[in-house]
């Protein structure tokens, strides 16, 4: 893989799923490479790991939209009121252009309901026009700029790119069998049903991107993640993820009630999204 990338960039960018993907693929690299030959910084939203000796960076964009949005900063974005701007792909991409390899990924920060706020003009005008569409529509623009961002900025013959499926979720046992109320928490082994699908798992919206993406001709590689990661109720952070504001009394008499069944541990599930990654970028 390092060899592959050598006098590259890669670059993941979409939100904290996407991270941990980063973050996973540069855990499975690193360890290859000594101290005074590595370096990780961070530029405002932008995170850099490189490898001096191959010329090589691995990097990842907060952009959980993709498009500008009101949860754009990369510490600072726990807003229930999301709002995201239409026809503002560039404000990200710019910081986009000139990679090799780049992974996609967007969907959890979409689903909050059934419709979505979206602005139309500029997040500085006094007066802001803000409509409320479907959360499908406003899916579907978000993967038309883009796919349009891509066929207008990246050349097909130089670039591979990719989009990484819909991560899911496990915040209702009784979907797999489970008691009431309960969660991933403390989940120790895999699910085993081969048909089972989370109702958190939107197949319109899985519908929905292998239509857009038949429409346009850039070759995009689709990382089909959703199905194997299903069955990993067992492989989430759980209650041992980072806390960033105190546990309550009340929240530590109930694991259930604090814990991250978004997010995948490191070692894990996501190493395996990357083992995809590679055998694609290798075989496409």
């Amino acid at each position: 893989m390092l060899e592959t990338l050598r006098n590259k960039r890669m670059m993941f960018v979409g939100d904290s799923l996407n991270r941990g993907q980063y973050v996973s693929m540069v855990c499975l690299l690193h360890s290859l490479i000594p101290d005074h030959a590595k370096s990780m910084e961070t530029f405002g939203s932008l995170t850099v790991f490189t490898a001096k000796d191959y010329n090589a960076t691995i990097e990842f964009y907060w952009a959980p939209f993709l498009l500008e949005s009101n949860s754009d900063d990369a510490v600072v974005h726990r807003i229930t009121d999301r709002v995201v701007r239409k026809g503002s792909i560039n404000k990200h991409g710019k910081h986009w252009e000139g990679v090799d390899i780049i992974v996609f990924n967007t969907y959890l920060w979409w689903m909050t309901g059934s419709d979505f706020k979206i602005l139309h003009g500029s997040f500085d005008d006094e007066v802001k026009e803000i409509v409320q569409v479907s959360t499908e529509d406003a899916y579907r623009m978000a993967m038309k700029s883009m796919l349009k961002w891509v066929e207008k900025n990246m050349d097909p013959e130089k670039t591979r790119v990719f989009f990484t499926g819909m991560s899911p979720s496990h915040f209702k046992s009784i979907e797999w069998g489970g008691r009431p109320n309960e969660n991933c928490y403390n989940q120790t082994r895999p699910i085993e049903d081969l048909n089972y699908w989370g109702s958190d798992c939107d197949t319109s919206i899985m519908k929905l991107i292998g239509d857009v993406f038949k429409k346009h001709k850039f070759p995009i590689t689709f990382l089909n993640i959703t199905q194997l990661s299903l069955y990993r109720k067992d492989a989430h952070t759980s209650i041992y993820k980072k806390q960033w504001s105190p546990l309550t009394p009340k929240q530590i008499a109930n694991p259930y009630s604090y814990a991250d069944c978004n997010h995948w541990c490191l070692p894990g599930l996501q190493d395996t999204w990357n083992h995809l990654l590679f055998v694609k970028l290798f075989y496409p």
